[in-house]
């Protein structure tokens, strides 16, 4: 038995092995094909929009065609508020009797293919979640279509994944690659769908998944421009590029009332959905209840129904009556909170950037005059930002939206703090309460996992003992006692004759050869190969993979510089350990630095002699 001293190895170039990024060739095949899914989601987005429209003329207005118009132009007078109630009972039927998932806003739904289902999504869910959203909304639903637009995205590009040999990993980057090219197309903002799948449906920021889910985006933009024009959506007037200390605190106060605002909002959507499931009827017919709310809405505010983009373009322009002001605020939150709630189909973006533009109408009131239109503009980008948990996209898509580039500095404040008060108020956001409701949870914190930039060498024990394979089993037995043998180990590598690991005993086998063998035999002869080694210059998180995929959670380390020379021994335990030191990082906290006066005073001199 000889006791091993292991030292660190420093001789070789650990960086050779690693590197800053995952990245394989593998990410140009999925970049073809997500540049394929962005030119197909374009396409997807067009057809969406018009779908749109038709079934909003054949509702309120009894003619085939695909020409813009919105329900509050209608005169049906009374009968309008049946509108929605017919429509919400066709999208019941197509959810009881289609599929259940075409059901809500898209994202949550979204997500759940992502972290459930392996990002499979079924091919009928591509026809049947565009057909009921634009059956929803073409008759007053107050949704946006980005939603549904970004759910039949992402089946698109999903079921493209499942025609190739591809992992969940690759299926996921392509669903999402679909998810982000059909919002672009839809709101002419290419920079803030990448932002938006970052923040909301990638889960890492890697360049496997970033790059074709960028080029998807990129090419949605630029095919947009030749089916539905370019952008910006919502033209704004030109405002000051610095707004002064008033204008800067102004956006703070901006800021808090939109996290305010997220707050009640996600809350009174979960109170709607949470008063639904007390009903004693099935939930196919919810959303009649909940067309019935809305059609009752329209009669009191016709701006409320429909995806309601001109009411956001007049908000960003500065003109609009406080009686339009009061009624978004007052109606149109209530009635999207219902109908939202009852289950029926629509997206989110649209109505929070009409309710954020009547808070910042409303701010306009008493806050520092900035300039037409000012205030809306901040305010719709930081309830985006704050309601769904993504500041970055809330910022760069108000300014895509407008393309006024002078408020990025008021857009990072007032979203950051609507942010703040966000995640301070609520454990959980508008799109992922849902899915957390539905007994699953999700984590939207990005962190470099501890274990990649720790290395075997940090924490592996150089102190060990080891058996020479010429060792008789009744000497190596009789050195398991715990004078002989360090505490807790199970494992002992066995060393050939020129100190190479030849492979490994365990401590219950060495007991047992030596209660049924000759004690005179080598243990050489009794040796298990090593299946499974650990490297001193490895990061600790591949060791964590290869434990799990043999089911080892021992290992013996050797010198990458010399194969085969044992260097120490790494477990399940020493793992832990370096996950305690990450846990200690984050709780225990000093004071590194203290201040001293350099000369004490006359009195307290006197006092300490």
């Amino acid at each position: 038995m000889s006791d091993h001293s292991a030292h660190h190895s420093g001789g070789h170039p650990a960086g050779e092995l690693l590197g800053d990024f995952t990245v394989t060739p593998r990410v140009l095949v999925l970049s073809l094909l997500a540049i394929a899914i962005g030119l197909l989601s374009t396409g997807v987005a067009f057809v969406l929009l018009r779908l749109i429209n038709l079934f909003t003329n054949l509702f309120y207005f009894h003619r085939w065609s695909i020409a813009l118009v919105t329900p509050g132009q209608n005169t049906l007078g009374g009968y309008a508020v049946l509108v929605p109630v017919g429509g919400a009972l066709i999208v019941g039927l197509m959810a009881r009797y289609g599929s259940e998932r075409i059901r809500g806003h898209g994202i949550p739904e979204a997500l759940e293919s992502i972290l459930i289902y392996g990002s499979r999504v079924q091919p009928r869910l591509a026809v049947l979640k565009p057909l009921s959203a634009a059956i929803s909304i073409g008759s007053g639903g107050p949704f946006g279509a980005e939603g549904p637009i970004i759910m039949t995205g992402g089946a698109f590009g999903s079921m493209i994944a499942q025609l190739f040999h591809l992992s969940s990993a690759e299926r996921k980057t392509l669903l999402v690659a679909g998810a982000a090219a059909g919002m672009s197309a839809t709101f002419a903002a290419p920079l803030a769908s990448v932002f938006l799948a970052v923040e909301l449906l990638l889960f890492e920021w890697k360049p496997r998944s970033l790059i074709p889910v960028a080029l998807a985006s990129a090419t949605a933009g630029a095919a947009r421009r030749y089916i539905l024009g370019l952008g910006p959506l919502f033209p704004a007037p030109a405002h000051p590029a610095f707004i002064g200390p008033a204008g800067l605190a102004g956006c703070v106060v901006a800021g808090l009332l939109a996290g305010l605002l997220s707050a009640v909002l996600t809350l009174a959507v979960y109170a709607a959905e949470d008063a639904f499931q007390k009903l004693p009827i099935h939930w196919m017919w919810w959303p009649a209840i909940g067309g019935l709310v809305i059609g009752a809405g329209g009669l009191i505010f016709p701006q409320a129904l429909g995806v309601g983009y001109d009411t956001i373009g007049a908000l960003v322009q500065g003109d609009v009556p406080g009686t339009m002001i009061a009624g978004i605020l007052l109606v149109k939150s209530v009635i999207w909170a219902v109908a939202l709630g009852s289950g029926t189909s629509g997206g989110v973006v649209a109505p929070l950037l009409m309710m954020g533009g009547a808070l910042g109408g409303l701010e306009a009131m008493f806050l520092p005059h900035m300039g037409v239109g000012f205030w809306p503009l901040i305010s719709l980008g930081a309830v985006l930002g704050g309601t769904m948990r993504a500041p970055l996209t809330g910022i760069v898509f108000a300014i895509e939206l407008t393309h006024d580039f002078n408020v990025l500095l008021p857009l990072l404040i007032a979203n950051v703090l609507a942010y703040t008060v966000s995640v301070l108020l609520l454990k959980r956001s508008i799109l992922t309460e849902k899915v957390s409701r539905r007994g699953f949870h999700l984590s939207c914190e990005y962190s470099v996992d501890p274990l990649e930039i720790l290395f075997v060498r940090e924490v592996m024990r150089t102190t060990l003992a080891a058996f020479a394979a010429a060792t008789t089993v009744e000497d190596a037995a009789s050195h398991l006692r715990p004078e002989h043998s360090p505490r807790g180990q199970h494992l002992y590598p066995v060393l050939d004759s020129e100190n190479r690991l030849a492979g490994v005993i365990t401590r219950k086998d060495l007991q047992k050869l030596a209660a049924e063998h000759d004690g005179a035999r080598k243990i050489g002869e009794f040796v298990r190969c090593v299946p499974e080694v650990a490297y001193a210059n490895e990061s600790l998180r591949a060791v964590v993979y290869r434990m799990a995929s043999s089911g080892f959670t021992r290992m013996p380390v050797l010198d990458p510089a010399e194969k085969g020379r044992l260097v120490g021994m790494v477990s399940l335990q020493d793992l832990l350990r370096a996950r305690v030191r990450n846990l200690s990082e984050e709780r225990d906290r000093e004071r590194v630095i203290r201040i001293r006066l350099p000369f004490r005073s006359a009195e307290t001199s006197r006092k300490r002699s």
